[in-house]
């Protein structure tokens, strides 16, 4: 059982970054109202294919919370019925969360995936949680850190849910992503507390600072990079796709505390492998740290060089995801005092 619940909690894990990826094309690709009501899609299990499956028929059989758009507003069936030659407002209540009522099915089947994932990642989380209280005799603190996520996992999907009736309010999506992020940490906590083998090297206390430092600037410049992203937002809305180079034509200052950081995490991280090169230890996780710092530099550089070419953004994103990961895998490691399984 308990090789079962690291299997599950790897699981867990590469769903939640799959979500966290689909939720940055979601953003990129401005679809984040493809399915304007929640958890269904325009009311139903499996969103619709083309605009007239949302408008009003005769003679058809109507669910209670199916959709449709009349006048470029949202319609919600009050209840089971089947609709007359014409069209009956009593049988239908106006959509009053917002007043988003568009349809663009590119849109809407990508936030479909999005919410998918979500869906499987819960689900995985709830199969996680059971395995857990295969250590209550021994290591309580796996299964109550395993009902914690799926308690967070549950935060999440209604965070999620405020964020449609928000129409996308900009730091509701900066909330959003946090706690993602939060889940993140308390899964890697878990493969740490489950893990068998012990580093073999004892690492001082300057180290460890150095470390815990790098951890808090990459945290700092994800925070950064949130609050530009918000701006981004904004410039994308004023100067649409095609004119991606004016995203960041009157870049505001976080911008270019956010580009100088980076270089600041980069240094930082140099001379981690500076004195584990010395040593002669580098464990595999800190390449991966490295080689995520460089990808997060090459990335940023292309989106401002290259005025945002396709797919720089959701891969910055989740290169800052991955390396917010690792570098909290890695923390633990030299850190953590407590006797392993």
């Amino acid at each position: 059982m308990k090789n079962k619940f690291r299997f599950w909690v790897k699981l867990t894990l590469a769903l939640i970054y799959l979500v966290i990826l689909a939720g940055a094309v979601v953003r990129m690709t401005g679809s984040g109202m493809g399915c304007p009501d929640w958890p269904k899609c325009f009311g139903y299990l499996i969103p619709p294919t083309e605009a007239s499956q949302l408008e009003w028929h005769a003679q058809q059989d109507y669910h209670k919370g199916e959709v449709i758009i009349v006048e470029e507003a949202l319609q919600v069936a009050k209840d089971d019925f089947k609709s007359s030659e014409r069209l009956n407002p009593e049988n239908w209540e106006a959509y009053t969360k917002h007043d988003y009522a568009l349809f663009n099915v590119y849109h809407t089947w990508i936030e479909f995936i999005n919410r998918l994932l979500g869906a499987l990642a819960g689900l995985a989380t709830l199969i996680m949680t059971v395995f857990s209280f295969g250590y209550w005799s021994k290591r309580k603190r796996i299964p109550l850190l395993s009902v914690a996520v799926l308690l967070g996992m549950g935060f999440q999907g209604w965070l999620g849910k405020t964020v449609v009736d928000s129409n996308l309010q900009p730091f509701k999506i900066t909330i959003h992503m946090g706690m993602a992020l939060l889940l993140v940490a308390l899964l890697i906590l878990l493969l740490h507390y489950t893990k068998k083998e012990v580093s073999p090297v004892k690492f001082n206390l300057r180290f460890q600072l150095i470390a815990g430092l790098g951890f808090i600037l990459t945290v700092f410049q994800i925070a950064m990079g949130t609050q530009l992203r918000q701006y981004i937002d904004h410039q994308m809305e004023l100067w649409q796709a095609e004119s991606a180079f004016q995203w960041l034509a009157d870049a505001p200052l976080i911008f270019y505390v956010h580009r100088s950081f980076s270089l600041t995490v980069l240094a930082v991280h140099g001379y981690l492998w500076y004195v584990l090169k010395k040593n002669n230890f580098i464990p595999k996780v800190f390449y991966s740290i490295l080689g995520l710092i460089l990808l997060e530099i090459l990335t940023g550089i292309a989106m401002y060089y290259f005025d945002f070419p396709f797919s720089s953004q959701p891969l910055h994103l989740i290169f800052a995801s991955l390396l917010f990961g690792a570098q909290a895998y890695f923390l633990l490691a030299i850190t953590t005092k407590f006797k392993q399984l």
